[in-house]
């Protein structure tokens, strides 16, 4: 016979569909709705240790099931999504696990769909490349054999347009660099996107970009001003240096440099 140690004293309704239980010994734990209907828990109510202790782990996961189906409503998660939000809202261990398996028996948490899913979204609506997405997927806690079978919804030719469309945004914000630079400007932003060397080749072959030689004179001329206007404090040859070096380093033509400084030298005479 199981000895009664704790008498229900009171019930005050909390947040979320819980209750707080508060004994004649001045203890108390939290119930769920369900739980408390369940159980039949009213005000007199005898309890055992190993009553209360079955009561809180009943709660655990009912109340942690209904937090995971809440967090579920609004889109697909990972599994360390959810097993991290149940983190969160302070469910046990045993009952984080009970409760995901549960979950992925009834097929509202799978890996694989959910990185399909995940991949076909920002395919369509991101300007990510592969390893970008990848890496992400590696924080949500996506095994790496899932990943790669959830990159097939994002398939090379996918990947071309995505870059080439980033690539025509960067070009129109880098029109005022040199040919050179505009280049190696794209080339930087669509590595950092996580795209490929070959889908970023095609991506700027695209472009057909093409070097005129008017406008680079033009580019240069108002870069070369604000450089010389910068290095005003130097002397002609410390200043000469230094604005040949810093327009050399942004991709000008060292001929057009020289034809430029001339005429700085002339019109300081």
């Amino acid at each position: 016979m199981v000895d009664l140690v704790e008498t229900v004293k009171g019930l005050l309704k909390l947040k979320n569909n819980l209750y707080k239980v508060s004994l004649t010994s001045g203890k108390s734990f939290r119930v769920s709705e369900d739980v408390l209907v369940r159980r039949r828990l009213l005000k007199g109510t005898e309890l055992s240790e190993e009553e209360i202790a079955e009561i809180q782990k009943q709660t655990q996961l009912d109340h942690g099931y209904q937090q995971a189906l809440n967090y579920l409503s609004y889109q697909l998660r990972s599994e360390k999504e959810i097993h991290d939000y149940l983190v969160k809202k302070e469910i046990e261990l045993p009952s984080r696990l009970e409760i995901i398996e549960r979950l992925k028996s009834l097929n509202l948490v799978d890996d694989l769909v959910f990185s399909e899913s995940y991949i076909r979204t920002q395919a369509r609506l991101s300007d990510k490349g592969p390893r970008v997405l990848k890496d992400k997927l590696r924080q949500k806690g996506i095994k790496a054999d899932i990943i790669e079978q959830a990159l097939e919804q994002f398939p090379s030719d996918e990947q071309e347009e995505v870059a080439k469309i980033a690539a025509q945004k960067a070009l129109k914000k880098y029109q005022r660099h040199s040919f050179v630079e505009q280049q190696q400007k794209i080339k930087q932003l669509l590595m950092t996107k996580g795209f490929s060397p070959d889908v970023i080749s095609l991506a700027i072959q695209d472009l057909e970009m093409e070097k005129d030689p008017e406008s680079e004179v033009e580019k240069l001329a108002v870069l070369g001003d604000k450089l010389w206007r910068k290095n005003q404090r130097h002397d002609l040859s410390k200043r000469k240096q230094k604005v040949t070096q810093s327009l050399y380093q942004k991709g000008f033509n060292f001929d057009d440099i020289r034809a430029f400084l001339s005429e700085k030298e002339m019109e300081d005479e």
